[in-house]
């Protein structure tokens, strides 16, 4: 049963996505290309999934346990420091470059888009290399 609730909530996801063009990379780097001509339309679709999300964690901090009865696991840290602002402009950056995000760049990925394979190919490598580096961070301290 949870498979099927993951799998119908990504299926929501991603129909989200290619509704509101976060999954076509010429809408996303019209919206970042403020110094041009912009396309103001994604703000919308950030400023509702910052409204919908904000009341989901909200309902969140108060559950012990998700409504399939896994337990809730909620980010503790608090702090920017030099790692998140680090990670935030390299995410930025790889967005600005690609036009796509992790999410936009599955879908449009298994919709068969070339680009967004190499983007995800690209992705997951750095992935890896982060665990790794991250691996070797707290085997050497």
């Amino acid at each position: 049963m949870l498979i099927l609730n993951a799998l119908l909530a990504g299926l929501i996801f991603a129909t989200g996505l290619i509704v509101s063009g976060m999954a076509n990379p010429a809408k996303v780097l019209g919206f970042l290309d403020i110094a041009g001509n912009w396309d103001p339309s994604l703000a919308f679709v950030m400023a509702g999934a910052v409204a919908v999300g904000s009341v989901g964690f909200a309902i969140a901090r108060r559950l012990k346990r998700s409504l399939f009865n896994a337990p809730m696991s909620l980010p503790a840290a608090t702090r920017i420091d030099r790692r998140l602002l680090a990670g935030s402009a390299m995410f930025g950056a790889g967005w600005g470059l690609a036009g796509f995000c992790p999410g936009p760049a599955l879908v449009s990925a298994g919709s068969g888009e070339f680009k967004a394979m190499l983007f995800v190919i690209a992705m997951l490598v750095g992935m890896k290399i982060f665990a790794l580096a991250e691996q070797h961070a707290t085997q050497t301290n």
